[in-house]
């Protein structure tokens, strides 16, 4: 059977993708996945997303180098959501944190709960 036909892409060719550390367990990041980025995932074994900002696929750490290396993909029970385990180099947050949810909301604010472990304007340049 074509695993494709199990994954429920929504209208747009999209299918949402949580990312989660292979060794903490640790939530990473969320983005969205169609068809083409799914399968050079699976090529190349390194986590590729489809950017709805740009309307273009990019690969994980293009730019900063810190790539996801996959280790498990698993489809939920309703075939609509993805979640990859993958080794994560450095950190998945482009804002330099490891998690891209390092807020919590805490008495009615949201407060900062990680340390920043890299400089973006290094990664990627000024902004």
């Amino acid at each position: 059977m074509d695993i494709f036909s199990e994954i429920k892409f929504n209208k747009s060719g999209l299918v949402p993708a949580v990312i989660q550390d292979s060794e903490t367990n640790q939530v990473l990041m969320q983005a969205y996945m169609n068809e083409e980025s799914v399968r050079l995932s699976l090529k190349t074994g390194l986590a590729h997303f489809y950017s709805r900002s740009r309307k273009k696929i990019w690969r994980k750490g293009e730019k900063s180098g810190n790539v996801q290396e996959i280790k498990e993909i698993f489809l939920d029970c309703d075939g609509d959501s993805l979640l990859i385990k993958a080794k994560q180099k450095t950190a998945a947050c482009h804002l330099g944190y490891k998690s891209c949810f390092f807020r919590k909301l805490d008495q009615g604010k949201w407060g900062i709960i990680a340390p920043k472990i890299f400089d973006p304007e290094k990664a990627y340049g000024k902004k």
